[in-house]
Parts: structure tokens; C-alpha cells; sequence
């Protein structure tokens, strides 16, 4: 058996991009970001694609640029790997022919956007077998992609959150059966299968359709269907009256096996970057202006009806309010490394929370980067100090 720490000076960081997620291509792109930036004379790098539809790990050997255009996959820039078992390796293995051999990590980077990747599973996988996750682990990681066990904590810190409901189900729920069904149909299969949580931890069967129907009714519409565990607004509808409620359901159930019903706040969105574990950085505040509508998958990548204003148009005294709340959510959920805190202002000035990403974008372009670009940092030096 061989082991390799290859054969370059400096720290070997495994990058990871892909993943078996709707997110994919983000994830490529903001893999492509953060490659194009690392110090190659302070780092030698491996990258690790995760397919799509297998989940199959590569070691990928060929060009950033075919990342960007999702052309990685060949036979000749990439070799199977798969994490070594052996927790003295602190890294991944691979064949050369009939030997196995190793390649030990000093740190793995996980770009990879919603399930399965921004998780906790992956960091969860790094973690036992010894190699140290950059960014938020297992457990803050799990924790801010599960919306309402994140509101449930920040709530009991004092910090105000979106009123909310679970309705979850039991096993897997039969999505061949929801895409096909209509009206009557469709409430049936709410009939089994399901339970539901008011947030304080009192699980129970639901009795169906009126149930959840009653649930809605206490939070008031306008409201959110989102997927408990999803990212970059998949699966997300905004419900204006009960006769959209059922459908909205159906949808996050595409995505997730719990579903959250949540309070519409009224007021925009605001964001905090920050970098670090013990000392931190923190950007500048953001805001999101809407024309119409909600921040949906779409705008987020094409911004067609919306703009994203950073430093936020609101009094240095607020902005510094919102830094403060984010770096106790921050601290709150467990995060190190870096995350992104997106919360909410009324008109009344009152902060609440919405979600935490604990692997935001990293594009260019992405609020994350200009937050921090704001506060004095370039791309780059983000980039080195969260390998730091």
C-alpha cells in the first residue's frame, strides 16, 4: 500500500465540488471561484468532483474552465477515490493498478451547496476518518440546513424568528404519487404518514388536510412553504390563501421530507458575512430590495426585478444592531470557519432571524465576497484566511 503526501511543499487541501444536489451548478461555479484564488505556492490542491447522480467521488486533474462548463468528467482528468477507513491516513484512496494508494489531507474545503454536502453529512464522513473540515462542521452544519431547529435555538437566545409549523413524514414520502395527483387525490395522501410540531417539540400523527389547514390559519397568510432542509430558495412557495396551501406542501415535499410553514415578516432582507473561528471578521451589512414577489432561485442568480445594496441603506447604528445579532446567531449555531446570516428588518426596525448558510456563494459576485469586500477584504485574502 502506498501513501502519498504529494509531492509539492505547503499544506494538501482537498477541494470538493458537485455533489448530489439541485444546487450542483452553483457549487461548480463557486468551486471555480475559490480554486482560481488559492495561493498555489502556500497550498497543493486536490480536487474531489462528486457526480451528480451516483454520488461517486473523482480525483480531478483537469482544468477549471471545465468545471465552469460542467465538461469535468473524463476518463483522463479523473480517478476514482473513495475515503480511506484508516483513520492514520487522514485522507482518500485510490487503485494504481492492483495497489491501493493513499492520499493524506491536511484540510478539506467542502463547496457544495444544499443537501448533501452542506448538511453535515459530508463534514460528518470528514470527521471520522480524521480530516479536519474547513468551515462549519457536522454538527453546526445539520443544524442551520434544519430551518426550524435553527429558529427553535435563536428563539431561546432571545432573538426574535418567523412564527412556524412543521408537518413532516414518516418513511419516504411517495412522490411519483404527489406529482400525479389532483384535488381530492392529492389530500389523501395526507391521510397517513404524516406528523406535525408547533415548534415545542409536541410530535403527533396529523389528522389531515383540516389540521394543517388549521396550522396555517394561526401563522395568518401570507405565508412560506419552504423544505426544512434545502438551499438557494428550492422548493419555496409563497401562499396567499388556503386554496394554494396543499400544492405549496406537495412542492417542498419534492425536496425535503419535512416542511415548514412560516410567518411572512414584513420589511426586507439583510445579511452578515463572517470569517473566522475565534477571531472574527464581519462585513458589511446587505439588503435586498424586491420589486415583487420574493427572493427566489432565480433572482438570486440572475437578479432580473432585484438589487442587492451593500453597505445596506439603513443608519450605521442598525447596521452595527445586525452585526451584533449575526455574531450571536453565529456563535449561537456553532458556525467556525465562515457562514453567511441572512435576517430580517420591519419597518419597526425589529431584527428577525431567517436562516443561516453555512457554505454561501462564492462566486464574484455573491453577497458573501462583497460583503467582506466592503469591509476592506479582497477575494483573495477571504480565501487565505479561511485557509489559514
Amino acid at each position: 500500500m502506498g501513501n502519498s503526501k504529494t509531492d509539492m511543499t505547503g499544506r494538501t487541501i482537498a477541494v470538493f465540488f458537485g455533489g448530489c444536489s439541485t444546487e450542483y451548478e452553483v457549487s461548480l461555479q463557486s468551486a471555480c471561484s475559490v480554486i482560481q484564488n488559492i495561493n498555489l505556492e502556500n497550498y497543493h490542491l486536490v480536487l474531489v468532483g462528486i457526480d451528480r447522480d451516483t454520488g461517486k467521488w473523482f480525483w480531478y486533474r483537469g482544468s477549471v474552465d471545465a468545471i465552469s462548463r460542467d465538461c469535468w468528467q473524463t476518463k483522463e482528468d479523473c480517478t476514482p477515490v473513495f475515503p480511506s477507513v484508516d483513520r492514520t491516513v487522514h485522507g482518500i484512496c485510490y487503485l494504481e493498478g492492483a495497489e491501493l494508494k493513499n492520499i493524506s489531507l491536511d484540510g478539506a474545503l467542502p463547496i457544495l451547496h444544499g443537501k448533501n454536502g452542506e448538511d453535515g453529512t459530508l463534514q460528518g464522513m470528514l470527521e471520522l476518518i480524521g480530516v479536519p473540515v474547513i468551515g462549519c462542521g457536522m454538527l453546526s452544519s445539520a443544524l442551520c440546513m434544519d430551518k426550524e431547529l435553527a429558529h427553535q435555538i435563536v428563539r431561546m437566545g432571545g432573538i426574535r424568528a418567523a412564527k412556524s409549523a412543521v408537518i413532516g413524514y414518516f418513511g419516504e414520502f411517495p412522490q411519483e404519487r404527489a406529482e400525479e395527483a389532483e384535488g381530492k387525490e392529492q389530500e389523501s395522501l395526507f391521510a397517513d404518514g404524516l406528523w406535525q410540531s408547533d415548534g415545542a417539540g409536541d410530535f403527533r400523527k396529523s389528522a389531515g388536510k383540516e389540521e394543517i389547514c388549521e396550522k396555517a390559519r394561526k401563522i395568518g397568510y401570507p405565508l412560506f412553504v419552504k423544505p426544512v432542509r434545502s438551499g438557494s430558495s428550492f422548493g419555496i412557495t409563497k401562499v396567499q390563501c388556503e386554496e394554494q396551501l396543499i400544492p405549496a406542501i406537495l412542492e417542498a415535499f419534492r425536496h425535503d421530507s419535512t416542511v415548514i410553514l412560516e410567518e411572512m415578516i414584513e420589511g426586507f432582507e439583510v445579511g452578515c458575512a463572517i470569517l473566522g473561528t475565534d477571531e472574527l471578521v464581519i462585513g458589511e451589512v446587505d439588503e435586498i430590495e424586491l420589486s415583487d414577489g420574493f427572493f427566489d432561485y432565480t433572482e438570486k442568480y440572475t437578479l432580473k426585478t432585484s438589487s442587492i445594496h451593500v453597505p445596506a441603506r439603513i443608519t450605521p447604528k442598525k447596521a452595527k444592531e445586525i452585526q451584533e445579532t449575526a455574531l450571536r446567531i453565529y456563535r449561537m449555531l456553532r458556525c467556525t470557519g465562515f457562514a453567511r446570516v441572512d435576517m430580517f428588518l420591519t419597518p419597526e426596525g425589529e431584527i428577525y432571524f431567517n436562516e443561516v448558510n453555512t457554505i454561501p456563494g462564492f462566486t464574484s459576485h455573491s453577497r458573501y465576497p462583497n460583503m467582506l469586500k466592503e469591509a476592506g477584504m479582497a477575494f483573495g485574502e477571504v480565501v487565505d484566511r479561511l485557509l489559514m
